[in-house]
C-alpha cells in the first residue's frame, strides 16, 4: 500500500498531533478534513497501561485521522505520549484549524505563503492542546498528585475474593440475621453486613436452592423478601450459639494492618499554626507550645505532670486536634472465627460521609468501614488489665477490642496515673515493650496470638512526681517529661474575663485585681488554672440566690474564697 494512502494507526495519530503541537510546522488540512475535531473523551474507560490508553484515545477519532493528509512523519517515542495523556470530560470541541495548518501550496489557502515563525493563533493552539493532554490523563486515574496518593480511602469489593471472606462467613451472617429478624429484603439484608447486593443476591440465590430460605414475596428492582425455612431456622440457631455477631462484615487482619500503616500518626506532623489553633480555647504560653510540639510530633508517649487543676487533661484531650485530620477504621475485625468490635461509638467520632440516598452505594467505599475522626480515648482511675486484652462476651461470644487498638492512629490519655486500680508496675510491664517496639501482640480466645500496630501518642497525665512512680527504665521509654505549671496573674486576668461571659457576668478588672490581692497574694497562696471558672460558679450561685444581678463584686468575691478555700 502506498504511503500516502496509508491509513494511521491510533498511536501515530496521537503521535502526529503531539509533534504538531511543539513544531512550527503544522499538518496541512485536506478538503475531506471535518471542520471539527472532537477530543472530548469522556466516554472512554482507563486502559491497562500508557500505551492503550494513547491508543483508545486515538481510536476514538480515527474517521478524522484519515481524512487529515499524511506529510513525512517524525515520530515520537510512545513513552512521550503517555507522559502528555491528561483531560478532564466536557472539554468544548476544537476546531480542525487551531490543529494544523495549509501548507504554502494549499488549495485552502489559495496558493498563498506563511511563514514557518509561530504566530500567536499557533501557541494559543499548543497551549490548547497539552491543556486537553492533560485533562484526558487526569480522566483516566494517571494523576501524580502525592497528596491523593497517600489519602487512604477503602475501595468497594467488586468480588468475594476482595473481601478475604469466605461463602460460609457472609451466609453465617445472612442466616443469623433472618433469624432475628424474620423476613427482610435482599437489598436490605446487604446492607445490613455492609456488603453490595451484587455479591450478596448470587449467595441468597444458593441459600435458596438449598432450602435454607425462600421467596416470602417480590420486591422492587427484580429482587425478593427472604425468610428462614424450618432447616434454615435450624442452621442458624447452631450458628448464633457459636456467636450471636450479625453486622457488618468483619474485615481481615491483613486489610487492617495495611489501613493503619497508610494512616499512621507518626506520618503526621504539627506544626505552630496548628497547635495554636488546636489550644486556641486553652490559655497556654508560648514556652509550653514550644515544649509540647516537638513532643507531639514525635508520635511517642509524655508525661504531663503539675499541680491539679492546671488543665493536664484539657491539653492531652486536644492533643489529636492538632492533626486535623481523619482516618478510616473497620467496624469490626475478623480473625480465624473470631469477631472484634473494633468501631465504638462511645470513644471514636463519626465525620460525614456522603452516602447514596437510593438502593446503591455510589460512593465507592467499602461500607465495612467508617470514617472518624483521629480518636482520642481517655482513661483514668476504673482503667484495669482487662481493658488492655481483647475481651470476649461469653454470652454473645462477641469479641472486644482493647484501649490501644481503639485508640490507634490517635490518643490514648491516661489521666490520674498513679491512682489506677491496677498497680502501676503492672501496667508499665504490660506496655514497657509496645512503647519501644511500637507494636503489641494480643491473645485471641481461640487461642492465637497476634501482632498489630501499637500506633498512638501515650499521655500519662498525673499530679504526682513521676520519679516517684516508675523507674529509670520506663522513664527512657517516654521521652518528653514536660510539667504544666501554674497560670501567672496575667493569664488568671484572661481565665477569668473568658469565663465571665459564658456565665453571664460583664467582666470586671477591678474586682479580679481584688481577689488576687487578697486571697492570693496576701495568703501566698498559688493559683490553679481551674479556678476561675469554680470561684464564678460560686458567685453566680450567690447572686441568684440573693436575687441580686450577676455581677462580679469584692463581696460576691469574699463568700466565694471562704467557702472555695476553707480547708485548702
Amino acid at each position: 500500500m502506498d504511503k500516502k494512502d496509508r491509513k494511521l494507526s491510533p498511536l501515530e495519530f496521537l503521535n502526529q498531533l503531539k509533534a504538531g503541537s511543539k513544531s512550527s510546522k503544522h499538518l496541512p488540512q485536506s478538503k475531506s478534513a471535518p471542520s471539527e475535531l472532537n477530543l472530548d473523551f469522556s466516554d472512554l474507560a482507563a486502559p491497562a497501561d500508557s500505551a492503550q490508553k494513547a491508543e483508545a484515545v486515538a481510536a476514538a477519532h480515527s474517521e478524522s485521522a484519515t481524512a487529515v493528509a499524511e506529510p513525512p512523519l517524525k515520530t515520537l517515542p510512545p513513552a512521550d505520549v503517555a507522559d502528555a495523556d491528561h483531560s478532564v470530560a466536557g472539554e468544548p470541541p476544537v476546531a480542525a484549524e487551531t490543529l494544523v495548518e495549509e501548507s504554502p501550496a494549499s488549495p485552502l489557502s489559495g496558493g498563498a505563503s506563511h511563514s514557518s515563525t509561530p504566530t500567536t493563533e499557533d501557541a494559543s493552539a499548543g497551549k490548547h492542546l497539552t491543556e486537553l493532554f492533560d485533562r484526558v490523563n487526569q480522566l483516566l486515574g494517571t494523576s501524580t498528585d502525592q497528596a491523593q496518593q497517600q489519602q487512604y480511602n477503602p475501595a468497594e469489593p467488586t468480588t468475594l475474593p476482595e473481601t478475604n471472606l469466605t461463602i460460609e462467613e457472609v451466609e453465617k451472617l445472612i442466616l443469623k440475621y433472618l433469624l432475628a429478624r424474620g423476613s427482610a429484603v435482599g437489598r436490605h439484608i446487604a446492607q445490613q453486613v455492609c456488603l453490595p447486593f451484587g455479591l450478596i443476591d448470587p449467595l441468597l440465590k444458593n441459600l435458596k436452592q438449598e432450602q435454607l430460605v425462600s421467596f416470602k414475596t417480590t420486591a422492587t428492582m427484580g429482587d425478593y423478601e427472604y425468610a428462614l425455612t424450618e432447616n434454615g431456622r435450624d442452621r442458624s440457631r447452631r450458628f448464633n450459639d457459636e456467636c450471636t455477631y450479625f453486622g457488618a462484615a468483619p474485615v481481615c487482619l491483613k486489610d487492617y494492618l495495611e489501613a493503619m500503616a497508610r494512616q499512621s500518626i507518626a506520618k503526621q506532623h504539627a506544626t505552630v499554626a496548628d497547635l495554636k489553633e488546636a489550644f486556641g480555647d486553652l490559655i497556654i504560653s508560648d514556652t509550653l507550645l514550644a515544649r509540647l510540639g516537638p513532643a507531639i510530633n514525635s508520635g511517642k508517649g509524655m508525661f504531663l505532670f503539675g499541680e491539679p487543676g492546671n488543665g493536664k487533661t484539657s491539653i492531652a484531650e486536644r492533643i489529636t486536634n492538632c492533626f486535623g485530620s481523619s482516618i478510616w477504621i473497620p467496624r469490626a475485625l475478623g480473625i480465624d472465627g473470631d469477631i472484634i468490635r473494633i468501631y465504638d461509638p462511645a470513644v471514636h467520632e463519626l465525620v460525614d460521609q456522603p452516602t447514596s440516598d437510593g438502593i446503591f452505594n455510589l460512593t465507592g467505599i467499602d461500607q465495612r468501614w467508617v470514617h472518624i475522626r483521629r480518636p482520642t480515648v481517655v482513661v483514668g482511675g476504673e482503667l484495669t488489665m482487662a481493658e488492655l486484652e481483647v475481651k470476649q462476651n461469653s454470652a454473645t461470644k462477641i469479641c472486644e477490642a482493647p484501649l490501644q487498638l481503639k485508640s490507634n492512629c490517635g490518643t490514648l490519655v491516661i489521666d490520674d496515673f498513679g491512682r489506677q486500680r491496677m498497680p502501676v508496675t503492672e501496667l508499665l510491664n504490660r506496655w514497657i515493650v509496645p512503647l519501644e517496639k511500637r507494636y503489641d501482640f494480643l491473645n485471641l480466645p481461640s487461642g492465637k496470638k497476634i501482632q498489630v500496630p501499637f500506633d498512638q501518642i501515650i499521655i500519662f497525665s498525673t499530679n504526682l512526681e513521676p520519679r516517684d512512680l516508675v523507674d529509670g527504665a520506663f522513664l527512657r521509654r517516654i521521652p518528653y517529661k514536660i510539667q504544666v505549671p501554674d497560670p501567672t496573674p496575667e493569664q488568671f486576668h484572661q481565665l477569668c474575663q473568658i469565663m465571665a461571659p459564658n456565665l453571664g457576668f460583664q467582666y470586671n478588672k477591678a474586682a479580679v485585681d481584688y481577689l488576687i490581692d487578697k486571697h492570693y497574694k496576701a495568703h501566698k497562696r498559688p493559683m490553679r488554672a481551674c479556678q476561675p471558672r469554680d470561684l464564678l460558679l460560686q458567685v453566680r450561685n450567690y447572686c441568684m440566690y440573693h436575687n441580686l444581678p450577676k455581677t462580679m463584686t469584692p463581696e460576691a468575691f469574699d463568700f466565694a474564697c471562704e467557702n472555695y478555700f476553707s480547708i485548702m
